[in-house]
């Protein structure tokens, strides 16, 4: 495990898998060589993704009425 996350990876991690602290947990992290002199903080997110909601029909276009006007959307 490397609890610390600003250390770079060394070359004598190549093809293993280390466990990475995020800050809540550790994650997994198979060490390839393009890996090599980053820090190990850059492969485990410490952040959740957020999905966008999705707008229905084309963006704004689709609120667009019938002769170009908008229309009011509530």
């Amino acid at each position: 495990k490397i609890w610390s996350r600003r250390p770079p990876i060394p070359p004598e991690l190549v093809d293993r898998s280390v466990q990475i602290y995020n800050g809540k947990t550790p994650v997994r992290c198979k060490i390839t060589e393009g890996k090599v002199g980053h820090k190990s903080g850059e492969f485990a997110f410490a952040r959740k993704r957020r999905k966008l909601p999705r707008t229905e029909g084309r963006g704004r276009w689709a609120r667009l009425g019938k002769h170009g006007s908008w229309k009011i959307c509530f």
